[in-house]
């Protein structure tokens, strides 16, 4: 009898993690496109039922707004006051895509247009149809297993559990926000603590190996696109190896009782193979059954796109708004001039004005910077990627999660990441593209 329960596990085990690793981290070449199974999904509903795309959105976004007056939710902080109160300016500028009618500050392609079409409508798809995928990638013990394995790295070196590795490919293989999906859900069962959550939130939820090309493609970079990618993903978690260690990071709640529970610890110390095969086949073991944890990951990822989408519309908007007719960011930019000068790259104050954008839309650097040389083309390709946080996006994903990191402290944090990624990735760009 133990021996069939085994065998069960050993199937579960092997065959539901397959299922999540091929749709998170395989790609497949379709209509000679090559990307996750995800990406394809999404990219289908896009091209070939834009209609379908378009009334999703749409749906999560009103639910989004009235949801938090209705139950009162957005009167439990200052925080969630302002944010409640910003989200419902989604609904205006809703209404202004779709009559194509407003301000033309607001109706340039590169503003509203660029807002609904490349990043609200794509992420809510992407949320719940990679919430439903993830079921797969965190419930049968796939994320124990390499927990257990990368413990003796990713603890010391960035101060996480091994299983936030799987948190760190998901992000560059699928999106920030599939990844928030799978970090927000690890924290809420208790396997995070506050502080691991919020370092792997900002340290590894990038965006997508997928918006890299199309950066790399923006800014001249196919013809190096190996080392283009490889310089991202080694600066990237050099940077949250050294933000990890900083406050505001250093200073958020690490007590593995913040939870009120003791599911929070380290993993086994078993770190060889037949340790995790182990701790795999006893959590697969031991997870219910497929149809209930579908069925609650699908709801939880309906949940957060309700609260994701009109922020990337009303929070998004304010950010574009702000770096295209104000001087905010130029003001910002001299925060970072010290590093773009010290790394010796041409143009200093327009370069950290460029980099400065990057905090209102990782994509807007890019724009900036395509007439620029070849060696800060490069550095800024990979700084508004290794930069992580912008309001466009992945700053409205993680305030929807329940991870307590607040604006101002990602704000610091992108600070923090952006000044520091420069001289890195500065370093780089003159071995790879040296003008």
């Amino acid at each position: 009898m133990a021996e069939a329960l085994r065998v069960v596990a050993a199937a579960r085990f092997l065959i539901y993690s397959t299922i999540g690793i091929v749709a998170f981290f395989v790609p497949i070449t379709i209509s000679g496109r090559s990307t996750i199974v995800i990406d394809h999904i999404v990219s289908f509903v896009i091209a070939d039922l834009f209609g379908f795309a378009q009334l999703v959105c749409v749906a999560f976004m009103a639910v989004g707004v009235i949801v938090p007056f209705t139950n009162g939710s957005w009167r439990k902080s200052r925080t969630a006051t302002v944010i409640s109160i910003c989200q419902a300016g989604a609904i205006p500028l809703t209404v202004m895509y779709f009559l194509e009618m407003g301000p033309v500050a607001i109706m340039q392609p590169d503003m509203l247009p660029f807002l609904f079409e490349k990043l609200a409508i794509p992420v809510s798809l992407i949320i719940p149809i990679g919430a439903f995928f993830l079921a797969f990638l965190i419930g049968f013990g796939l994320m124990e297993a390499v927990g257990t394995l990368a413990e003796s790295v990713m603890r010391p070196v960035w101060r996480t559990p091994g299983k936030s590795a799987v948190d760190a490919v998901a992000s560059f293989a699928g999106s920030y926000s599939v990844a928030l999906i799978l970090t927000n859900r690890v924290y809420k069962a208790g396997a995070y603590t506050a502080r691991e959550a919020a370092i792997i939130a900002t340290g590894f939820s990038t965006v997508s190996a997928t918006f890299m090309v199309v950066v790399a493609k923006t800014l001249g970079l196919t013809s190096v696109w190996n080392a283009y990618f490889w310089s991202t993903l080694l600066v990237t978690f050099l940077v949250t190896a050294i933000v990890a260690r900083l406050p505001p990071l250093a200073m958020i709640d690490n007590s593995t009782k913040l939870r009120g529970d003791d599911k929070v610890g380290k993993e086994s110390s078993a770190t060889s193979i037949i340790g995790a095969w182990q701790r795999g086949l006893q959590v697969a073991g031991s997870a219910p059954a497929i149809g209930s944890m579908l069925r609650e990951s699908v709801v939880d990822g309906l949940r957060m796109a309700m609260r994701v989408v009109p922020a990337v519309l009303s929070i998004g908007m304010l950010g574009l708004l702000a770096a295209k007719y104000t001087p905010v960011f130029e003001i910002v930019g001299y925060l970072i001039y010290p590093a773009v000068w010290l790394s010796q790259l041409p143009n200093p104050a327009e370069v950290s004005s460029a980099l400065a954008s990057g905090l209102a839309e990782m994509f807007l650097p890019a724009i900036q910077a395509t007439e620029m040389p070849g060696n800060v083309r490069f550095t800024v390709a990979v700084v508004s990627v290794s930069s992580v946080l912008f309001f466009s996006g992945s700053i409205p994903c993680m305030l929807a999660t329940d991870i307590p990191i607040s604006i101002w402290q990602m704000v610091v944090i992108w600070f923090q990441r952006t000044f520091i990624s420069v001289p890195f990735a500065a370093a780089l760009a003159y071995l790879v593209m040296p003008s």
